[in-house]
């Protein structure tokens, strides 16, 4: 089989593996997310706001502290009155650990205040988890997680929130809706609106169906590569020299010393 043949092989196979993608797809999330009026449709409804208005959003953002260490962000957004939101789409419950949104915020917060600014100009803040199913073990198809002051109750103040929406549950409203929207493979099955209208663009025309197989040819070459870059750690580590890994992977020495140089962790 040639190239050519290969490559119209692999094709065929991502149509059919995009037919069953979901919004609760990792990879058809991030390109669901990246259509502005569809993320500020989605952030309507969960944040109960029909006047918020998106004005920047970006996918797969990728933000790292003072020790090298990352957290590869699914969908961050900022809106009219500055409000910034981190949406993360997350099928187990560990990827949804309330230390894991804590640390996104962190993230989020080191580097959207610029050097030499108050503390007091930190945009307000939020982390919104749509997970598979009951990650908080509360049994609520939402919950709204703010700090408050123990004795009074009264909210601190620091204008940091943290959204978990499960998609497993109907609350019988718009959330609900929208929920049984997330989980559907067909557009024909969703209410109608820009959240309908954007996975109708990407798994039924020609133009949406290129690009994910785009998408699905690099996250393939992706995962390539990154099972080179750990040979050629597990090499390292055994003492092999780097020539020789070099030799084995089939790349050149300069490549596995900047994959050596590089191990930095990254969450996702």
């Amino acid at each position: 089989m040639n190239q050519e043949e290969t490559m119209l092989k692999h094709k065929e196979r991502y149509k059919e593996t995009i037919k069953n993608l979901t919004v609760m797809s990792d990879i058809f999330a991030r390109n669901v997310f990246k259509d502005k009026k569809a993320c500020e449709y989605v952030l309507r409804i969960i944040m109960e706001d029909k006047d918020l208005t998106v004005i920047d959003n970006e996918t797969q953002v990728d933000f790292r502290n003072m020790h090298g260490r990352g957290v590869v962000l699914d969908c961050v957004a900022k809106d009219g009155s500055g409000r910034i939101f981190n949406v993360e789409i997350q099928q187990d419950d560990e990827g949804a650990h309330p230390k894991r949104a804590r640390y996104n915020l962190g993230m989020m917060d080191s580097n959207v205040l610029d050097t030499g600014k108050n503390f007091d100009k930190l945009p307000e803040t939020y982390v919104i988890f749509v997970t598979l199913k009951d990650a908080l073990g509360h049994g609520l198809p939402i919950a709204h997680i703010d700090r408050i002051i123990r004795e009074n109750g009264k909210e601190f103040g620091d204008e940091e929130h943290f959204i978990y929406v499960d998609s497993s549950k109907d609350d019988g409203g718009e959330l609900g809706r929208l929920m049984h929207d997330f989980r559907v493979k067909e557009a024909k099955e969703m209410q109608t609106g820009a959240l309908k209208d954007r996975v109708h663009e990407l798994k039924e025309t020609e133009k949406g169906v290129e690009h994910m197989c785009k998408e699905m040819e690099q996250l393939c070459d992706e995962a390539r590569m990154d099972e080179k870059k750990e040979t050629a750690r597990n090499l390292n580590d055994m003492g092999l020299p780097i020539e020789q890994i070099a030799q084995a992977l089939k790349v050149n020495a300069q490549m596995v010393q900047e994959w050596l140089a590089g191990s930095v962790s990254t969450a996702r």
